[in-house]
């Protein structure tokens, strides 16, 4: 197994064709055993997933896997991938599975690996995983009377809604009207709950999965259903989770889209007013918008870039201090309460800023102006980038551009595209130029 297995987060594809099949599973788990059995004790993973119809492929596979090399194997069922990283903590478990693809469509699927401490492992684990995967696992199989067991946790499901209102700071949420739209995936059940629970008048779309249509025309990748029921039904807020729920777009009472940037800095405003935020910066990747980084810098904050991924996001902020991270895709980290991103906690924070505030979302979530962005996404080799031709178009791009905007142009860590991102004040310019670059790009992969 030469290639490398693992992308910007834990290893993806298409289900039932390498990797994603169940013999790579197995040799996921038996690799991850080997690394994380540590010490005398009963050793004990958890396992959950979103909903898609290929977890029933990889779940079994996993769980052969870490009960061959005898660790017990504790199944959460379809859950939010935060909740998968917070129950790994709490059960004092050695390492934690996360079987989902995220925002892809469900012929695709994905395993995410958590430490003891619910954090994502790092390159130099995942590493040391691949590596173990091409030798020989069957050296340290458990014998017949110390083998795993496998169990279900009946009140998975329980926890992890408590713990999301625990979070909550403002009290309740009575009298406010919300959509949330749960991409028919993992937050099916919790998140509806959640919000019931705390007060809220509950609109619930995309829970009714049924192993095909998690993200299918719903959730954060298409949240446009969830916007127009925020209108027709006269929410207040409408919130939209991807298919692992680690990911938030939200919209305000007029239908207008909120995206990551925007709450970001809306959380770390509020946060630095009141002498919560710490670090004295918010942590970001190199896609977010320029627009972000002069309004924080108004207020005396700094930003961080990272690369893509909020697991590089989390080991910045980590390494700075700072409590506050995210993506402009809706990944929002809050490390006074979690590990890893939370649609549905960074959701429950710009509700109890709204509710603190006593003002409408309109005239609260859109905290500043955005320099115009595009993003473009173009089919074509990795190796395209490497071409003199396309370099040169780049460069020229950049030199047009000047000091006025920036170019963010990398292969995607978890799909077979090349991202092309371009920023700058003068849109028609901008648009101009991506697409010259785009153009190229796709040029050479003819």
């Amino acid at each position: 197994m030469t290639r490398k297995l693992f992308g910007t987060d834990g290893i993806r594809g298409t289900a039932n064709q390498e990797p994603m099949t169940a013999e790579t599973a197995l040799r996921v788990a038996m690799a991850a055993a080997g690394l994380f059995r540590r010490g005398d004790h009963r050793h004990r993973v958890v396992i959950g997933k979103d909903t898609r119809l290929s977890g029933y492929l990889l779940e079994p596979a996993l769980t052969a896997g870490f009960i061959a090399k005898g660790m017990d194997v504790v199944l959460l069922g379809p859950l939010p991938t935060p909740a998968i990283a917070m129950l790994t903590r709490s059960l004092r478990a050695d390492l934690g599975v996360m079987i989902s693809a995220s925002h892809n469509p469900y012929e695709d699927n994905g395993i995410k690996l958590f430490g003891p401490d619910g954090g994502k492992l790092s390159d130099a684990l995942e590493a040391q995983i691949e590596s173990r995967m091409a030798e020989d696992l069957s050296t340290d199989h458990a014998a017949p009377n110390a083998l795993g067991r496998a169990s279900r946790l009946e009140d998975a499901t329980g926890r992890y809604v408590e713990y999301a209102k625990e979070t909550y700071p403002a009290g309740s949420l009575d009298g406010l009207k919300i959509v949330v739209d749960c991409a028919n995936g993992a937050a099916y059940k919790v998140a509806p709950t959640i919000l019931w629970e705390l007060g809220a008048e509950v609109i619930p779309l995309g829970v009714t999965p049924n192993g095909r249509n998690i993200n299918d025309q719903c959730g954060a990748t298409a949240p446009e259903a969830m916007q127009e029921a925020v209108v027709a039904h006269g929410a207040d807020l409408g919130i939209a989770l991807d298919g692992d729920a680690d990911r938030l777009i939200v919209s305000d009472e007029t239908g207008r889209r909120v995206d990551g940037d925007q709450l970001m800095a809306l959380i770390a405003e509020d946060r630095a007013l009141t002498g919560r935020l710490k670090g004295g910066a918010l942590v970001a990747t190199i896609m977010s918008n320029l627009g972000l980084e002069r309004h924080l810098a108004g207020y005396g904050i700094g930003l961080i870039r990272t690369q893509v991924g909020d697991r590089y996001v989390v080991e910045a902020m980590r390494a700075k201090g700072c409590n506050i991270g995210g993506e402009q895709s809706g990944h929002i980290v809050l490390s006074d309460t979690g590990t890893t991103g939370d649609g549905l906690v960074a959701a429950l924070q710009i509700l109890a800023i709204l509710r603190t505030r006593g003002k409408k979302a309109s005239e609260t979530c859109a905290v500043f102006t955005p320099v115009p962005q595009i993003l473009r996404n173009v089919r074509a080799h990795g190796t395209a980038l490497e071409s003199p031709h396309v370099r040169e178009v780049i460069a020229r791009a950049e030199s047009r551009l000047g000091t006025q905007g920036r170019f963010v142009i990398r292969k995607s860590g978890t799909e077979a595209l090349i991202r092309v991102m371009g920023e700058g004040d003068d849109g028609v310019l901008l648009g101009e130029l991506v697409e010259s670059i785009c153009a190229a790009l796709q040029q050479e992969s003819l």
